[in-house]
Formats: structure tokens, C-alpha cells, sequence
């Protein structure tokens, strides 16, 4: 009996040594094991044998299937080692196909080359929530009660906070300033920061403006803070952006919070100071508006307006990225369509 298990031993590891699929390995296994191999068979039949033959075939018979067990599992791993991931056969004769890859939206570019632009200037990047409130919104702007900004007409105010008023008056932020007093109350000055992020606004589309869109705004707060420095800034913020020398001008204009405030334009680089429809034909485009920071927002913030001073700029982001790449419509950078965004790779 113990000369025919071994013989079965040397047949079965032949069998699993000439395997070559690994769909041939169920198919032995069930042949040197299953219940029907003659393994099997011997194991269920030892009734006749005497208490130690019995004992020996019993241990033999319990080592050779462990044999078996062993050598399919080491069978399996070189098999599986040495499969191709292909299904068929490689033919290296045919043309490869790209790698399709993504890339960064051309407005998160645009926000990324700008915190260099301003880290290279020692400004810190600041970011908060985008719901604000009645108060850091309107309130410590120096906005007025009756202010027009302040109309639903103009702010998405969040449902069931309309009657409310200050910080339980709630709202999608309609710009980023509020975010300035937010961190001059936590951090002090003097202050040099920018803050980028997403702005709400209930207004009609067109080719110059959304409803949701991206602002940039950078504030300096300081002792000695004079309107040439906010100038250098501007041009050498938008020199790096751009990578030459911008055409810029000023024009004075109301901003609750600053005093003076301006209007501050560049030149469209769409058309090249022709007049095109995202200028409004007239050549110059306004991408931020700025000024010397008004003191009821230095108050607001806990500052007082006889020793600190400061200078802010708004940059409209999405703008700055019409102009770098030539868009005439601000709606395609929001359109999802990946036929215009893969221009961008």
C-alpha cells in the first residue's frame, strides 16, 4: 500500500510540474484531491487494514495530499508571475495611444501664479467660509442701512435669515472684503495678506459677468502706507502675471470702504486697446477696484485709523484670465465644456 501512495506521490507532482494555464490547476487539483481521485479512495477505505498499517498509511496518505497542496500553490505563483496583463498577445507594431491627463482649470491657475506673484512680496494667503453675514459684509464696510447692495435684488440672502439683521443675517458672500476686517480682528496689525475665492452675485449674465464668479483681493495695513505704494503694487503684480509691462490708469470711484477709492483699468489685451465687446468698445477693461482703506473699517477691525493705514485692490480674477488668454466671454470658464478647457493643457 505505501509503494502504490508513493507512486501516486511522483504521478501527481509530475501532473502539477506540466501544468501550463492556470485553468488547468482546478482540473488536477480535483484529479490528486477531489473525491473521487484515488487519494481519496484509499483515505475512505482502510477499514480492512490492521491498526498500524492504518497508522502509517494514514500519515502518509496526509502527507502526500499536503505534497500536492503545496506544489499547486507554488504551481499558481509562477504561472501568475509570468502572465501577461494582456489578454492577447502584444504587438509592438502598432501605434501607441496618449495617456489622457488632466490639468488645472485656467482660473486655479491664474490664482496660483498670483500667491506666488504675492508671496514673492511677503504676503500671506487667507481663506474663509462663503457664507458671510449682514455684519462683515455690509456692516463694518462702512455700508449704509439703506445701501442698494443690501436688497435682495442685488445679494442671495440665506432663506429664513431675511429678518434678521447683523450675524444672524446670512448671505452667500457677495465680495471678499469682509474677509479683511475678519482677519485684521484675529491677527492685527500691521497686515499683509491676500484672500482669493468665489463671490455671489444676483445679477444678469453677460460676456463680462456671472453670478458666481472668482475675486483676488490683497490688503496692506501698515504705519506708513502711502497711495504710490498701492500703485507699485498693482504694476508689479500685473507685470509678473503677465510677464511684461501692462498699460494701466486710475479713475476715481465710490467704494464704501476706502476713501479715496478707484476704478483701476487695464488696457483689454483681447484687442489690444482697439475696442472689442469685452471692453465695451472702448479699449480699457476694469479688472479691480481699489484705495486707502476707509477708517470705520480700520475702527471695525479694532485699529485705530490715526496710527494704522492701509491700501486694498480687488482683483476680478476671472477677468485677469480673459485677458491673459484672450477669451472674449467669461461664461465659457464656467461652462464645464472640456472642449474649451483642454485648450488650456
Amino acid at each position: 500500500m505505501l509503494e502504490k501512495l508513493e507512486s501516486i506521490k511522483e504521478e501527481g507532482l509530475k501532473k502539477i510540474s506540466e501544468i501550463t494555464k492556470t485553468e488547468e490547476l482546478d482540473i488536477v487539483r480535483k484529479e490528486l484531491t477531489g473525491k473521487n481521485s484515488e487519494l481519496v479512495f484509499i483515505m475512505t477505505n482502510m477499514s480492512s487494514l490492521s491498526v498500524e498499517e492504518k497508522k502509517s498509511v494514514g500519515m502518509k496518505t496526509t502527507e502526500i495530499k499536503a505534497s500536492f497542496e503545496n506544489a499547486l500553490k507554488e504551481k499558481e505563483e509562477k504561472l501568475i508571475d509570468s502572465m501577461s496583463v494582456l489578454d492577447t498577445p502584444l504587438d509592438t507594431t502598432i501605434p501607441g495611444s496618449s495617456v489622457q491627463t488632466g490639468s488645472l482649470h485656467p482660473i486655479t491657475q491664474m490664482c496660483y501664479d498670483l500667491n506666488d506673484a504675492f508671496a514673492s512680496l511677503g504676503f500671506e494667503v487667507y481663506s474663509e467660509n462663503d457664507i458671510s453675514s449682514e455684519k462683515f459684509a455690509f456692516d463694518n464696510l462702512n455700508f449704509a442701512p439703506d445701501h442698494p447692495a443690501r436688497q435682495s435684488m442685488d445679494t442671495f440672502w440665506l432663506q429664513g435669515t431675511e429678518e434678521k439683521s447683523g450675524t444672524e443675517r446670512l448671505c452667500l458672500r457677495p465680495h471678499l472684503t469682509g474677509g479683511s476686517v475678519r482677519y485684521l480682528m484675529a491677527h492685527g496689525a500691521p497686515a499683509r495678506f491676500v484672500y482669493p475665492g468665489r463671490v455671489y452675485r444676483n445679477e444678469t449674465t453677460d460676456a463680462r459677468h456671472e453670478r458666481a464668479f472668482f475675486q483676488y483681493e490683497a490688503l496692506i495695513v501698515d504705519k506708513d502706507i502711502s497711495f504710490s505704494s498701492g500703485m507699485v503694487m498693482i504694476q508689479t503684480i500685473l507685470e509678473k502675471v503677465f510677464g511684461r509691462k501692462i498699460n494701466v490708469r486710475m479713475r476715481e470711484g465710490f467704494f464704501p470702504f476706502t476713501e479715496p477709492g478707484y476704478e483701476i483699468d487695464m488696457e483689454c489685451l483681447v484687442c489690444g486697446g482697439k475696442g472689442c465687446k469685452v471692453c465695451n468698445h472702448n479699449g480699457w477693461i476694469e479688472v479691480m477696484p481699489g484705495g486707502v482703506i476707509h477708517p470705520n473699517v480700520l475702527k471695525s477691525a479694532g485699529l485705530d485709523p490715526e496710527i494704522w493705514t492701509g491700501f486694498y485692490i480687488n482683483i476680478g480674477l476671472d477677468r485677469l484670465v480673459m485677458m491673459r488668454y484672450g477669451v472674449d466671454d467669461v461664461r465659457l470658464f464656467h461652462s464645464t465644456d472640456l472642449r474649451f478647457l483642454k485648450e488650456f493643457k
